[in-house]
């Protein structure tokens, strides 16, 4: 394996690291509905735990509340009861076959809450950052031991590497800082 694909392969293993933290971000509300809030909550459907996305229509019928139409009317009472339990904070309220979650305005405390979970997820996206250059470092030592490239070559793919490390962590800061605005924004 040249260096060029060992950094290749590294930089796609940090774009994962950072895609899946952005998508942790999304779940995190500010105050305005997304279906992401509540696509994972697990329920306790026909004999097995299911995401909620794959019993359930999640729309957003405006920016305050989250309607859920179970495709089955038999879940109802499990999703109502799964929504509940998650701890997201929201109150579900069941309108026939609809179950709505009007969001509730944030207090102060909560809004600490949410930068604070946020903060975890982002040091997770920097745990996965590094655990690519470290996965993209050992293949370049591992290259130059078995003399499939020069020192050179194995010195110039390490700062690379690094610098890619360095550009994806600093993605991670800036996604974090934009959500913590939005957190904290009344």
């Amino acid at each position: 394996m040249t260096p060029e694909a060992i950094l290749k392969n590294t930089r796609s293993e940090m774009q994962k690291a950072l895609d899946h933290t952005l998508h942790e971000f999304s779940t995190i509300h500010t105050g305005k509905a997304s279906p992401a809030m509540v696509e994972n909550v697990m329920v306790d459907a026909y004999g097995s735990n299911m995401r909620l996305m794959e019993v359930a229509a999640i729309t957003t019928p405006d920016s305050r509340t989250i309607s859920i139409q179970p495709w089955d009317k038999g879940v109802l009472k499990a999703v109502e009861k799964a929504i509940q339990t998650a701890g997201l904070g929201l109150n579900p309220v069941v309108r026939g076959t609809v179950i709505v979650c009007p969001l509730p305005d944030l207090s102060g405390e909560r809004r600490k809450e949410l930068v604070k979970m946020a903060s975890g997820l982002c040091e997770n996206g920097r745990v996965g950052i590094r655990a690519a250059r470290q996965e993209g470092m050992t293949a370049l030592k591992q290259g130059l031991k078995d003399k499939l490239f020069s020192e050179d070559d194995a010195k110039r793919g390490e700062k690379d590497v690094q610098a890619a490390t360095d550009e994806y962590v600093k993605k991670i800061d800036d996604a974090f800082k934009a959500k913590e605005t939005e957190l904290t924004t009344v």
